[in-house]
């Protein structure tokens, strides 16, 4: 008689189980595991086999074939190198700096920035169009700065056409930035016409190219760029700075203007934002030619978010090269702003390093940081920093063949 199951009616007896058995092998032929449902049993039914040899045991295990025996490479495995595509279809404009007479100016040279057509050093094949370029700072007027770096400039500090001579001829700039700092309202609250003078001085001081700091009120900075521009008509120089501030102020247009009618460069800064940098380029655009404009998009010293600087200033040159032609401009880092770190020059424990070492180290830093992401203008301070940056640009660049017996070699090298 057929069990009754509970729930779900009638169940198969143990006569109409076993005709179905046939039927349920071959459904169940390969199925390793199946799954019951509403399933029960007595433990009494239940009979468990273990296959044996025929002599009551179980069955041996087969032997394990021995493990071939290992083979000593007698050659290293070849590698194969496929340069990296270096088509890109965009470009970075080139700008120049400074005008020599020919060029209606009266510096020795002028420099061209930008024109890069691929990412900084990916491919040794196409080094960089123009190497990047140093300018050293010099103040209108003594400034705190840390012991490190006044060593190196306290007898000119009074001088700013001393002080620029200086850098030019003893620690090598490329161009010369003097910072305006004294017609701050704030400080000397100087006026334009003592900044002309200043920037005079500056330019029969040195033959290099200039570059013009304000002191950061966008309406004093107005007031002052434009005299400027006026007295060194022809010179080229790179004024420092426009923003998104002075269009709210009214006072980028005034600058602008003064700036392509007397053949000088902007330079526009935003803080590390693209957007911002987009926007303040669409604005200048209205007033003066693409290839008159450097952007500043901000450097944040080492431990405060130099890594972010990195990604801003990496991806505003891969999006230039990829066709953004409103970030397609020359960058310049300002690496003194490593300084601003407090690990840069204050009394620290023993290990880590005296300050006049550690002081230098931040700048250098700093400045390699971006110069891998594409940085083609450098403001910097400690003439250490500025020889260690000079000596590796042109090993970046370097190409030829390498030599097989040294880099077989390289684990045993001696350094």
């Amino acid at each position: 008689m057929a069990r009754k199951n509970p729930d779900n009616g009638p169940s198969l007896d143990a006569e109409q189980l076993f005709a179905l058995a046939p039927q349920l092998r071959e459904l169940l032929k390969g199925v390793h595991q199946i799954e019951l449902e509403q399933f029960s049993m007595e433990i009494g039914d239940l009979e468990l086999f273990i296959p044996t040899s025929g002599t009551g045991h179980a069955a041996p295990h087969p032997a394990a074939s021995p493990a071939p025996a290992r083979v000593k490479p007698t050659s290293l495995i070849r590698e194969s190198y496929f340069p990296p595509n270096a088509a890109f279809p965009g470009k970075i404009r080139e700008v120049r700096l400074g005008a020599t007479r020919a060029e209606g100016g009266s510096r020795s040279k002028s420099l061209t920035i930008g024109g890069a057509t691929t990412p900084a050093y990916f491919d040794f094949g196409h080094p960089p169009r123009h190497p990047p370029v140093i300018s050293l700072d010099v103040f209108d007027m003594p400034v705190g700065l840390p012991k490190v770096l006044k060593e190196n400039v306290a007898e000119v500090m009074n001088d700013p056409a001393e002080w620029a001579r200086m850098n030019v001829n003893k620690f090598g700039a490329d161009v010369v930035t003097i910072h305006l700092m004294s017609t701050d309202p704030l400080f000397r609250d100087a006026t334009p016409a003592a900044a002309v003078k200043t920037v005079e001085e500056i330019l029969q001081a040195v033959d290099v190219p200039v570059i013009i700091g304000g002191c950061g009120d966008p309406k004093k900075d107005a007031e002052v760029f434009t005299a400027v521009a006026q007295m060194a008509e022809g010179e080229r120089l790179l004024i420092n700075s426009v923003t998104l501030d002075m269009a709210e102020s009214k006072t980028l247009e005034r600058v602008a203007t003064a700036a392509r009618d007397h053949g000088h460069v902007l330079l526009a800064f935003t803080g590390l934002d693209l957007n911002n940098a987009k926007e303040l380029n669409r604005r200048l655009y209205e007033y003066i030619p693409p290839e008159q404009i450097v952007m500043d998009l901000t450097t944040v010293a080492l431990g405060y978010g130099l890594e972010y600087s990195f990604t801003i200033h990496e991806r505003a040159r891969y999006a230039a090269l990829m066709g953004d032609s409103e970030l397609a401009h020359p960058t310049i880092s300002a690496a003194t702003n490593a300084w601003a770190a407090r690990e840069a020059w204050m009394k620290m424990a023993p290990e880590y390093g005296t300050r006049e070492l550690r002081g230098p180290i931040w700048e250098t830093i700093n400045a390699l940081t971006l110069l891998l992401a594409g940085v083609d203008l450098f403001l910097m301070m400690h003439p250490a920093a500025v020889l260690t940056l000079r000596e590796i640009i042109p090993r970046l660049g370097k190409t030829g063949a390498p030599h097989a017996d040294q880099i077989a070699d390289w684990v045993g090298v001696r350094i």
